[in-house]
């Protein structure tokens, strides 16, 4: 009893407790399978080709997705909502070279995160939410070349060297515009060589110094700093391994540049950039002492600063810059200058320019280069001066006497120039100029004649709005863009060119190739050509390179023959066959010319139209023949003649009588009709009235109405029938019509009179209720025994009168 006693409670506890852990097993699963099927989810949303790379950006996810395989070698997982990345996201990962992870909102990388990605070569963690780094991310790293971590939160690049073991590093990016504020001496150790490093620190606070003198090599640095209080301690340490700086964001009205700091005597530095910069006249005279410091020939470029001067230069900062030679290329676009209207003149930077073999001032509304300055270029090879507010006038004070001296090279392109022979006339003074680029002005119509630099070999006249070209065009040219214009054709003689730009015209055949000997380039796509022809390529004998895509070809067979017979086309044809699409047949309209096949009658019409006229000559031919043979005319004409008879109204129910008998006979049978049958009939007693047509037809009225009309007014109709008969057309009407009158009618009213044997053979087919009448009813048969000839009569007229 004890026992079955205790053991009732345990049964119940038992009974209370198996549901509630079955419902947490149930719980736990559920969990499981969702868990599974969320990352089945997120691996279904990336896009994967057979190559192992894999796009996954914008696409909401919010975790690293974990249902890829080891085949993956790249993973873009960029602007999507990650926020965590777990030692286990990526482990499977081991074959992945390409990882981005940029614009999400990462704010943990747990340690072992990326320790499978010894293979990987790119990694972008750049616009996320890092506050702190840790170099055991990048331990394992070996293979990494570019390293973005732009734009999260940090405030420093931690406690220790995080870039030490990433030997094979060759681009990195760091910083941020608002929280990085510090960069440290060890941040940077155990880096050799960079071929680009990108800093953006614009509220940097403190500078260690030397924290970059322990990179050995820097090919390209891209410097954002608000302020200019470290810019000397940077380029103090970059002196000795920096080749090309780029500063930008930067305030320099406060820099300041102590000779005494450069004790580097060989610089590797060769090029500055300066972008969004802002400076003084004093900070330009400190900028220019920078660069008098540096050994060798300087690129210098400028874009979107400002000057906040006068034009208030030391001269002799600048001379030194001149006396050393040091700048080489000169690019300056959208330079801006409040105060230009107070602006001195330029003579205080003439000896600065003297040595610039290259210079670009684009953008920055220049409209006159004063004859002096222009003087003072005698090193100068290149000059571009687009985008800028030049005029003719102007531009003739520019180019004066010993302007340029060595300009080889002059764009001018997108200012306000109108006259084409102004400018030749103008640019006559360098006498040296070869390549001339005046696109994208405004040109009136083009002259006659003009004159130009001797040496002129190449000449853009793109995007001018020109209608045709003259022989103002020097024929000393080797290239001449044309591109982009309005012309119709292009009939020039230019003997030297070699290379000739026309597309975007309206030109509707390819040049005559005799204008052009020497042509080896030629882009002439996007105008109205149709079609072009073998003989055509072939004139075209020194012809390289063709480009004639995206034109409105006309797909005819003999084009189409040409171009997909022609095994080599793709060796002049550049953009062959991808541009070359067939505009007509509107059948084909949009195909591929190298696809496209037309029908046998499409590319043999000429043939096929002689052929059927040939067969309907030959129908014609035939279909005459037969109607020869078998009198089809004559059944043509009775068809006419029944029909104007069936319209033909009765003129009353009961005819109106005036003839016994019309007689139908032969012309050669009319003997025997005259003289023995009317005097048989007409001259008896009581006599018998007849209609014959020689006498009783009325003149003028239509032969075949005088037949129906005589048959409708006789009581009966008498048919002399003999081989003459048979053979006479108009006893063959007479008899038609008695057939469709009389016969149709079952009116007994035909008599037949044989005057001579007819075999049935010789009545045709055509009289076939003849033939019937003949094979079923009574006949009378003229006797040649004069004994029997008047029983003849009496029977006649007994039928007459029946």
């Amino acid at each position: 009893m004890d026992l079955g006693t205790a053991s009732t409670p345990l049964l119940r506890l038992n009974h209370r407790t198996m549901p509630r852990a079955l419902w947490t097993v149930w719980v736990l699963e559920a969990i499981i399978i969702l868990f599974k099927e969320g990352a089945s989810d997120q691996a279904s949303s990336l896009t994967c080709d057979p190559t192992g790379v894999c796009d996954g950006h914008s696409r909401s996810l919010n975790s690293v997705p974990s249902g890829l395989t080891t085949t993956v070698k790249s993973l873009d997982l960029s602007k999507n909502k990650i926020t965590y990345i777990s030692n286990s996201d990526l482990q499977n990962y081991v074959n992945l070279r390409v990882l981005s992870l940029e614009s999400n909102r990462i704010n943990t990388i747990e340690e072992n995160s990326f320790s499978s990605l010894g293979s990987l070569e790119h990694l972008d963690l750049s616009l996320n939410l890092l506050p702190n780094l840790s170099s055991s991310w990048f331990r394992p790293l070996s293979s990494l070349k570019f390293l973005n971590l732009l734009g999260n939160t940090y405030k420093t690049l931690g406690k220790t060297s995080l870039f030490s073991h990433l030997t094979n590093l060759r681009i990195l990016k760091v910083g941020n515009r608002d929280t990085f504020t510090e960069i440290q001496e060890k941040d940077f150790a155990g880096i050799t060589f960079l071929e680009e490093l990108e800093i953006v620190a614009s509220n940097l606070q403190r500078y260690e110094p030397k924290s970059l003198k322990s990179i050995q090599n820097i090919s390209h640095l891209i410097l954002y700093l608000k302020q200019s209080v470290f810019l000397l301690d940077i380029v103090v340490d970059l002196l000795s391994s920096l080749e090309y700086l780029e500063l930008r964001d930067t305030n320099l009205n406060t820099f300041h540049f102590p000779e005494v700091s450069i004790k580097e005597t060989n610089t590797l530095i060769k090029k500055f950039t300066f972008r969004n910069v802002e400076i003084t006249d004093e900070s330009f005279n400190e900028v220019a002492k920078l660069l008098s410091s540096v050994s060798g020939v300087l690129d210098l470029e400028v874009y979107d600063c400002t000057l906040d001067g006068i034009g208030d230069f030391d001269l002799s900062v600048l001379d030194r810059i001149k006396d050393a030679g040091k700048i080489g290329t000169l690019t300056i676009w959208r330079l801006h200058i409040p105060r230009f209207y107070s602006f001195r003149d330029l003579h205080s930077i003439y000896s600065f320019t003297e040595s610039v073999k290259r210079i670009t001032i684009g953008s920055s509304k220049v409209f006159l280069v004063p004859c002096s300055l222009s003087q003072h270029l005698k090193s100068l090879e290149y000059l571009d001066l687009s985008d800028n507010l030049l005029v003719e006038n102007l531009l003739r004070n520019s180019a004066c006497e010993h302007a340029w001296p060595s300009l080889q090279t002059l764009i001018l392109r997108q200012n306000h120039l109108r006259s084409l022979d102004k400018m030749g006339e103008i640019l006559l003074t360098l006498k040296n100029l070869t390549n001339l680029d005046i696109s994208k002005n405004n040109f009136h119509p083009i002259p006659e004649t003009c004159q130009w630099p001797e040496k002129m070999k190449y000449l853009n006249l793109s995007s001018t709005r020109i209608h045709d070209l003259t022989s103002c065009i020097p024929q000393t040219l080797e290239i001449l863009d044309v591109s982009n214009n309005n012309l119709n054709s292009f009939s020039l003689l230019m003997p030297q060119l070699k290379e000739l730009y026309i597309s975007r015209n309206k030109l509707n055949t390819l040049p005559d190739a005799s204008f052009l000997p020497m042509l080896l380039v030629m882009r002439i796509s996007r105008n109205t050509i149709n079609t072009f022809s073998k003989e055509q390529l072939d004139s075209f004998q020194k012809l390289k390179t063709l480009k004639a895509g995206d034109n409105n070809f006309i797909c005819s067979c003999e084009f189409l023959s040409f171009t997909q017979e022609q095994h080599g086309l793709a060796q002049v044809l550049t953009d062959w066959p991808e541009n070359y699409l067939c505009d007509s047949p509107s059948h084909v309209w949009g195909q591929r010319v190298q696809d496209t096949h037309l029908s046998i009658s499409e590319c043999h019409q000429a043939a096929l139209v002689s052929a059927l006229c040939c067969a309907l000559f030959l129908l014609i031919l035939v279909t005459g023949l037969l109607c020869h043979h078998f009198h089809g005319l004559w059944y043509m004409k009775m068809m006419w003649a029944w029909l104007q008879a069936k319209r033909k109204p009765r003129k009353a129910p009961h005819r109106d009588i005036c003839y016994d008998a019309f007689v139908s006979y032969s012309e050669q049978d009319s003997h025997w009709v005259e003289n023995l049958m009317i005097q048989e009939l007409e001259h008896f007693n009581p006599p018998f009235k007849l209609c014959l047509h020689k006498r009783d037809f009325i003149p003028g009225k239509w032969i075949i109405d005088n037949i129906i009309d005589s048959i409708e007014k006789s009581h009966k109709t008498i048919f002399v029938l003999s081989e003459n008969f048979v053979k006479s057309e108009w006893c063959k009407y007479e008899l038609d019509f008695s057939h469709f009158r009389l016969f149709d009618e079952n009116d007994d009213a035909a008599i037949l009179i044989l005057l001579e044997p007819i075999e049935k053979k010789a009545i045709p087919q055509r009289f076939c209720k003849l033939r019937k009448i003949m094979n079923t009813k009574t006949y009378l048969e003229w006797p040649t025994d004069e004994t029997q000839q008047e029983g003849f009569w009496l029977s006649l007229r007994a039928a007459i009168k029946s």
